[in-house]
C-alpha cells in the first residue's frame, strides 16, 4: 500500500465536485493528502485508484461511485454516503466510517484494517472475499455476510446485525459477539473459544451447535441462560 500514496499529490486543499472532475480531466489517478472533501457530492464520479490520505469527508456523497482499487489511510469519513458505490479491491486502513451508508455497494475483496464502521449499513453489499481486522462494527448491519474459513482478529461485533451470516469454521481471535442479532447465521466447525459471547439468548444457543467454546464459556453462557452451574 505504500507505493501507493508515494506519487506526486493534492495537499491541504478544499475541494468541490467541480475541482474533482478538474483532477479528473489530468486522467491519472489523483493522490489527496489532508484535504477538506466534506458534504461534497461526488455522486456518480470515476475515482478508480485514488489514494486518500488524512483526508476530511464527512457527509461527502458517494453514491453510484466508481471506487474500485482505492486507498484510504487515515480518513474522517463518518456519515458518508456510498450506495450502490464500486468499491472493490479497496484498502482502509485506521479510517472512521462511523455512520456510513454502504447498502448494495460493492466490496469484493475489500479490506478494513483498525477502522471504526460502527453503526455502518453495509446491507446487500456484494461483499465477497471482505476482510476486517482489528475494526469496530459495533451495530452495523452486516446481514448475509460470509465470513466462512476466515481468521477474525480484534473485531467488535458487539449489538451488530448478524442475521443469516456465515462463520462456519471461522475463527475468533479476541473478537466480541456480544448483544448481537445472529438468528439464522451458521456457525458449524467455528472457534469462538476467544470470542465474547455474553448476552446470547435461548433462542441464539442452538447456532453455535458444532463450534468449540472453552469451559469458562460453557459456564457463562449457561449461568446467562438462568442454568445454574456446580
Amino acid at each position: 500500500m505504500d507505493d501507493l500514496f508515494s506519487g506526486p499529490s493534492v495537499r491541504e486543499q478544499a475541494l468541490s465536485r467541480a475541482d474533482v472532475k478538474r483532477l479528473l480531466a489530468s486522467s491519472s489517478p489523483s493522490h489527496l493528502i489532508d484535504c477538506d472533501l466534506g458534504e461534497a457530492d461526488l455522486t456518480g464520479l470515476d475515482l478508480s485508484r485514488w489514494t486518500f490520505e488524512r483526508c476530511n469527508m464527512r457527509r461527502a456523497d458517494f453514491t453510484g461511485a466508481k471506487l474500485d482499487g482505492t486507498a484510504w489511510r487515515s480518513c474522517r469519513v463518518a456519515f458518508a454516503q456510498f450506495i450502490g458505490a464500486d468499491l472493490s479491491y479497496a484498502s482502509f486502513v485506521a479510517s472512521d466510517f462511523n455512520n456510513c451508508a454502504l447498502r448494495r455497494s460493492t466490496l469484493a475483496a475489500a479490506t478494513f484494517e483498525r477502522c471504526k464502521l460502527t453503526g455502518a449499513d453495509l446491507s446487500e453489499a456484494k461483499a465477497f472475499d471482505v476482510r476486517f481486522e482489528e475494526t469496530l462494527l459495533i451495530h452495523a448491519k452486516l446481514p448475509g455476510y460470509s465470513f466462512r474459513k476466515q481468521t477474525l482478529k480484534k473485531i467488535d461485533f458487539g449489538q451488530a446485525d448478524l442475521r443469516k451470516c456465515d462463520f462456519r469454521a471461522t475463527i475468533f481471535e479476541e473478537c466480541s459477539l456480544r448483544d448481537a442479532v445472529m438468528t439464522g447465521s451458521r456457525f458449524d466447525g467455528a472457534d469462538l473459544r476467544s470470542a465474547d459471547l455474553g448476552g446470547l439468548r435461548l433462542v441464539d444457543a442452538s447456532l453455535f451447535r458444532g463450534a468449540t467454546i472453552s469451559r469458562a464459556q460453557a459456564g457463562q453462557l449457561l449461568s446467562e441462560l438462568g442454568l445454574n452451574v456446580r
